[in-house]
């Protein structure tokens, strides 16, 4: 299959842009020519080229500073360029080359020679953009694959952690209500976070209803009492923390790795009190954090098994004193600031 190249011839003498031309002919290329360096770049703007025919001796701007100025150009830069020239001498080879040119001819040429040069750098040069394409397209096959997998992984993960929080659900005598609006009010308060990306918000949003997955392993005597836990029993309720890490951890998951997060550090105390670790302040992620203020605030306002549920003026003026003791003071500064949001899904 024979291809229409577009071939631009380059000299200031008229009568050797006709040789070329002539004997070019002779495979149907279009052809075009320049009587200077500049009138050469003009044109190169205004039409698409597949190979240029570069004289160097040339008044005003010579051949080197033309390619120099083509091999700059980022939509011509590819293009080759071959030199046909009367400078024979070693040096000015090696110039020609060194500046970006593909080949070099000495005039006067053999006709062939000319013939069989142009036709290779031209399938060359046909060859490389279909390479590049080729390789773009196939860049692009496989980036959108990579993303339908990652999407089919994503939403693995996210069934996964609803038939989990299924399960804590069936596991507790909590309301599935409860984990719904944690999640909820950890999104909101994740999006109103000064450093959280819209990743960082989804995180939290899907993997916050995992914060008591190891309640599981909590027997339900102690899981269901109404009656105060004595000391024994709390220790016990407090593993639920580490157990909940220990079947998490291993995930290479995103949102796994974010449940593993929150589960475990859910319960530390922004003064160091809390548990399992008696982390401290910024020692403890963002994540759990969060959910700490949003797990309190809606057990707080609801009724549970072993207590009434609080007024929404209780329940503020709890978390206002815990500011700063059990609670990151940042972020019960922004949800006080948003407080009307909060209770709306505590309503609903």
């Amino acid at each position: 299959m024979k291809f229409r190249y577009n071939i631009l011839i380059v000299d200031d003498v008229v009568d050797n842009i006709q040789i070329v031309m002539n004997i070019l002919r002779e495979e149907n290329y279009t052809l075009s020519f320049a009587l200077s360096g500049q009138e050469a770049l003009s044109l190169m703007e205004i039409q698409d080229f597949d190979l240029v025919l570069l004289d160097i001796m040339m008044p005003d701007m010579d051949g080197y500073e033309v390619c120099g100025t083509i091999k700059k150009s980022e939509q011509n830069r590819e293009i080759p360029i071959i030199f046909l020239t009367a400078k024979r001498d070693v040096d000015a080879i090696a110039k020609g080359i060194d500046m970006g040119a593909v080949d070099y001819l000495v005039k006067p040429f053999h006709a062939e020679e000319l013939l069989v040069r142009v036709r290779t750098h031209l399938e060359l040069y046909r060859a490389k953009r279909v390479l590049k394409e080729h390789n773009l397209s196939l860049e692009a096959k496989v980036k959108y694959e990579r993303k339908r997998v990652l999407d089919e992984v994503e939403e693995g993960q996210k069934e996964i952690i609803y038939i989990l929080t299924e399960l804590i659900e069936s596991c507790s005598q909590e309301t599935g209500e409860h984990v719904k609006r944690v999640a909820l009010m950890s999104k909101l308060l994740a999006e109103y976070h000064p450093a959280l990306t819209d990743d960082d918000v989804q995180n939290v949003f899907h993997a916050s209803p995992m914060h008591d997955i190891g309640k599981v392993t909590i027997p339900d005597a102690i899981l269901q009492k109404e009656d105060t836990l004595s000391e024994a029993e709390f220790e016990v309720m407090k593993t639920h923390t580490t157990s909940a890490h220990k079947f998490l951890k291993s995930s290479k998951r995103k949102m796994i790795q974010s449940a593993d997060i929150i589960a475990m550090q859910h319960h530390e105390k922004w003064d160091g009190t809390g548990y399992p670790k008696g982390l401290k302040g910024e020692e403890i992620h963002p994540y759990g954090r969060i959910v700490s203020i949003i797990d309190v605030f809606d057990a707080l306002t609801h009724e549970r098994y072993y207590k009434k549920a609080w007024s929404v003026e209780d329940s503020v003026a709890y978390m206002l004193k815990h500011k700063g003791t059990h609670f990151d003071p940042q972020l019960i500064d922004i949800f006080m600031e948003h407080l009307d949001e909060f209770v709306s899904i505590i309503h609903n």
